[in-house]
């Protein structure tokens, strides 16, 4: 009986995770294999849902996205975390300005970066041709070559903040020995930062990184709150692809195969960064 107790104890926190996660996981698995009646179609909804272009132009744009989003995340949350690690009056004031980006929600930012981005009436444009940089105001959220680094800019805008205090974090509990004994040897600032800095917080960006990776791919908030994959499908994602077929289209079938597939890649692009990072000499040191 003494076994079992543990389990019983278990029990209702099972039962929630299962009705949460594992059941809608399951269910979404045999709706893409099967149709609107319920019979089963086999790979029939995968065939269906590859055969539109849209669907590799939305995973280009997916790529596309989470390429952008995260290397100037990571680059410009890096460079602010050393920043702010440094001793400079209103340190304090300067961390906490930092992380309004992250703190405002998601549609809030989208919303406010939207009305900036205007053509007409946003800021951007009236900075840009008040100061000559620009002849005339430039459609950002209507070109289909500006609209999508237009989207990856403001995802960088809104999540580098949280790249910079978990960075920040690693830096802190750097020992000062390692720096005091770089400077006898007459180590320059940035050789601090290469061979002290960036070594030491390594695992700190290896975890930031694989988080933003999930993230971004499953991020809709600000592309549908501004564009809805618009103009002409330029910043179409998947997960938005996703979304139009399930609720605008009514093909949950079709929506439930999309899915699996994204699942599927998104699994394999983890356990590729996973291995890869593991395999790197000094990871077992």
């Amino acid at each position: 009986m003494r076994s079992n107790v543990g389990l019983v104890f278990a029990l209702p926190a099972l039962i929630v995770l299962f009705m949460l996660i594992a059941y809608p996981v399951a269910y979404t698995g045999v709706l893409s294999v099967t149709n609107d009646q319920g019979q089963f179609t086999g790979l029939q909804n995968f065939a269906d849902v590859l055969r539109p272009r849209v669907t590799t132009q939305a995973l280009w744009n997916t790529l596309w996205w989470v390429a952008g989003s995260i290397f100037f995340q990571v680059i410009l949350g890096v460079a602010a975390a050393i920043l702010l690690n440094q001793n400079f009056v209103g340190r304090a004031i300067v961390r906490s300005i930092a992380l309004i980006p992250w703190v405002i929600p998601g549609i809030v930012a989208a919303t406010t970066w939207a009305w900036m981005f205007h053509t007409e009436f946003g800021i951007i444009n009236a900075m840009l041709t008040s100061a000559g940089a620009l002849d005339e105001p430039v459609g950002w959220l209507t070109r289909g070559n500006t609209v999508l680094p237009a989207m990856i800019a403001i995802n960088v805008w809104k999540l580098f903040p949280f790249v910079a205090i978990m960075v920040l974090a690693g830096l802190q509990s750097i020992p000062n020995e390692l720096y005091e004994a770089a400077r006898v040897d007459g180590a320059s600032y940035w050789d601090e930062v290469r061979h002290i800095m960036l070594p030491q917080i390594r695992p700190v960006i290896t975890a930031v990184t694989l988080l933003l990776v999930i993230w971004a791919l499953n991020s809709i908030t600000i592309i549908y709150a501004i564009t809805k994959g618009g103009p002409a499908n330029r910043t179409l994602i998947t997960p938005i692809q996703i979304f139009r077929l399930a609720f605008e289209n009514v093909e949950f079938n079709q929506a439930a195969a999309l899915s699996v597939m994204f699942f599927g890649i998104v699994m394999v692009v983890v356990f590729i960064y996973i291995r890869a990072l593991a395999n790197q000499p000094g990871d077992n040191q």
